[in-house]
This record gives C-alpha cells, structure tokens and sequence, in this order.
C-alpha cells in the first residue's frame, strides 16, 4: 500500500498543482475545439454492444477537460447486462495532444475504484490515434493499455471511407495475468457525422481468457 500511495502521488500531486496553475492563468480569445462525442451501436451475433467516447475541454479554462469511456454489451439470451466498463477522469493537457488524468474506473466484476493515467491524442481530417494508459489504486492493482486508430480517407466532398481498430490489454500486478482484453475492428463509410459498416468484437475475459466473438453492423454518430 506505500508503493500505491506513492505512486498515486506522482500522477495526482502535478495534476493538482497543475489545475491550479491553469486558473490563474489569464483567459483568452482564442476558441476552444472540443471533438465531438462520438456513439457507436453494434448490432451482431452475440447482442447490442454500445460504446461512448467523450473528450471534451472547459471553455474558460481549455487545458482542463473531461475524458471518458463507456462500453456494454448486452446479450440475446441474457437479460441483464454482465459485461460493462466506465472510466471517466478530469484532464490536464502538459503538451499539445498529451494530458495527465485521474478519476475512476468501473466494471461488473471489480466495482469502482480510483485510477490515475496518460492520454495522448493526435487528430486530423483522415486520421485520429488516441493512447490512454491508466494504473487504479487497490490492494489488486491494474495497469490498463487501450490505444485507437481511425482512418478516414476522403472520397468526395460528402463521402469518406471509415475504418478503425481499437485495443484493450488489463493486467492484473498481483495474479502476474491479464485479466481484460478486446479488440475490435471496423469498416464502412462516413456521411457528415454518421459512419456505418461491418464490425466485430474479439472479447477475452479473465485469466483463463474465456472468449466471446461478435460479429455483425454497425452505425457511429458524432454529437455535438
């Protein structure tokens, strides 16, 4: 528990000196862009897997911001929903594209518990590539590893061609195992804010790595 406590140090200490940094700095005119969030829904073999990302900053204050990640999955022969995670944190931006976080984690299986990490972002038109690393803070620790890549090439001035993959690796410090680990694969097409297409989901749960495929459609809106 001093290693933790220590550690959590490291991550929150600069985070919170940094805040404070930030409001007293003097605003700007500059205008503040936040990427939208982005909605997905896969519909497949296995059930209705629906995910949401958000990164959004605070107008009078764009270094500070709101990162979060949320994906269930519910299943046709199941009425309750077993497989879900949450992570949402409060963000500082240290570099351009590059920000500290700390906040929370939840799932089904280990509850809610606090969490410190590194996003770094880099975006354009055709391209988006996100890495968020996190470490929560228990008596069974987690180091998490996600990391998303978007291609977007244009076809014409309406039209795009979609394309992302997205991986999830959780290690558990204490067991020496993963514990969590998906990758998902999509492909279509992008009109304005709406992508569409082919989707699958390859799920490992656990350290036996019990595994769950899905395989189906998707549609993704950006919103506001």
């Amino acid at each position: 528990m001093k290693l933790l406590t220590k550690i959590s140090y490291v991550f929150i200490v600069p985070l919170l000196a940094l805040s404070v940094n930030a409001f007293s700095q003097e605003n700007t005119d500059i205008p503040v862009i936040s990427p939208p969030i982005n909605t997905e829904l896969l519909g497949s073999n296995r059930g209705l897997a629906f995910q949401m990302i958000i990164d959004k900053k605070f107008k009078s204050i764009p270094k500070l911001g709101i990162f979060s990640v949320t994906s269930l999955v519910g299943e046709w022969d199941n009425d309750q929903i077993d497989d879900y995670m949450t992570q949402a944190s409060l963000t500082y931006e240290v570099l351009k594209g590059l920000k500290l976080a700390g906040g929370f984690h939840v799932t089904s299986v280990k509850g809610m518990r606090p969490i410190a990490g590194a996003i770094y972002t880099v975006a354009n038109p055709t391209w988006l590539f996100v890495a968020n690393s996190r470490i929560d803070f228990s008596k069974d620790t987690n180091v998490e590893g996600l990391v998303l890549v978007e291609y977007k090439p244009k076809i014409n001035d309406k039209w795009r061609f979609y394309s992302r993959l997205q991986a999830l690796y959780e290690y558990n410090t204490i067991i020496d195992m993963q514990t969590r680990s998906y990758l998902m694969a999509r492909a279509g097409l992008s009109y304005n804010e709406f992508s569409f297409g082919l989707g699958s989901n390859i799920d490992y749960y656990g350290p036996e790595k019990h595994n769950k495929n899905s395989f189906g459609g998707f549609v993704s809106i950006l919103l506001f």
